[in-house]
């Protein structure tokens, strides 16, 4: 539906949405509802739908169930709004999932560090570059842990990739932002991946990143628009007072556990009774105690978003 440049266009046009994968009690994935999920997030106004990302637990998925919830979310999808599939592990691996995901229907691949080795940037270059070759789909490199692709090395992979249209940065260094958006200008969408990238979202758009990866927006959409909204309208007063009375509680509440990024997502859709099922192992659910804790800062700022009493 999307070429990859007018899809990175549409995604620097608004809010970027990471769905949780939904999974049962023995960890099996539940289409039906996932497909329901993405269905009621793509009633708000959304500019991309990135299935099997991050939020969605990627990295615990083969790459068969990739591009089934891939294909799930195509399923559901609106007429302007790309669907993005995470992609990554070795290289070999990362272009089988590319594959994968264009013949799946996705219009775009976001290409998640390799995993767990690292590299020097003649070898990133190389990763990245294989996955570009393998599919006509758009690509956005997020740089983050152990794949850090510097200004330069960005610079040569544009120059020879058409297709690798976007940008996601989860490194948070503001002088390679800074290199990188010099050098690069509108020749890429700019993605803030900072988790949580609301705390991120002014500073990161002085430096022309206008969109985010909410994950917030699994459980609380509206708010997360409102806020997406308040930070492009430079409403600095709105943005820090949700930054005082969610944000930051809610990311220390998320730090209170290994793995909870993921976690915390997963309770948030749980509270406002939207349970998406427990996330897979190495991860672990937030306890009744913990949930509780969300709910009440759900409830100081969106209280609309929690079930009505019986």
């Amino acid at each position: 539906m999307f070429d990859p440049v007018s899809m990175a266009q549409r995604l620097g046009e608004g809010l970027l949405s990471f769905p949780v994968t939904h999974f049962d009690a023995d960890g099996a994935f539940e289409e039906a509802r996932f497909r329901a999920h993405c269905a009621w997030m793509l009633e708000h106004d959304l500019s991309g739908l990135f299935a099997a990302g991050g939020t969605g637990e990627f990295f615990s998925l083969t790459p068969d169930e990739v591009a089934q919830v891939v294909r799930a979310a195509v399923a559901e999808r609106k007429a302007n709004v790309p669907v993005i599939s995470g992609c990554g592990y070795g290289t070999a691996i990362a272009v089988d999932i590319a594959r994968k995901a264009e013949s799946s229907g996705a219009d775009g691949i976001l290409l998640l560090p390799p995993y767990l080795m690292g590299g020097k940037q003649e070898g990133l270059a190389a990763h990245i570059e294989a996955v570009c070759r393998a599919t006509g789909l758009g690509v956005i490199v997020y740089n983050r842990g152990n794949a850090i692709v510097d200004d330069e090395t960005l610079a040569g992979l544009c120059e020879r990739n058409a297709n690798l249209v976007g940008y996601k940065d989860g490194v948070g260094d503001i002088e390679l932002m800074a290199r990188i958006y010099a050098r690069m200008g509108d020749r890429l969408t700019y993605i803030g991946g900072l988790p949580t990238a609301e705390t991120f979202a002014t500073p990161y758009l002085t430096m022309g990143v206008t969109t985010y990866s909410s994950a917030i927006f699994n459980f609380m959409p509206q708010w997360a628009l409102e806020f997406y909204n308040a930070v492009r309208a430079g409403n600095h007063a709105h943005v820090q007072q949700q930054l005082r009375d969610f944000v930051l509680p809610y990311i220390a509440l998320r730090n209170q556990g290994r793995g909870y990024a993921v976690s915390i997502v997963k309770a948030g859709c749980r509270v406002i009774g939207r349970d998406a099922g427990p996330v897979r192992s190495p991860l672990t659910d937030l306890s009744a105690a913990e949930d509780a804790q969300l709910a009440a800062l759900i409830e100081k700022v969106a209280p609309y978003a929690l079930p009505l009493p019986a």
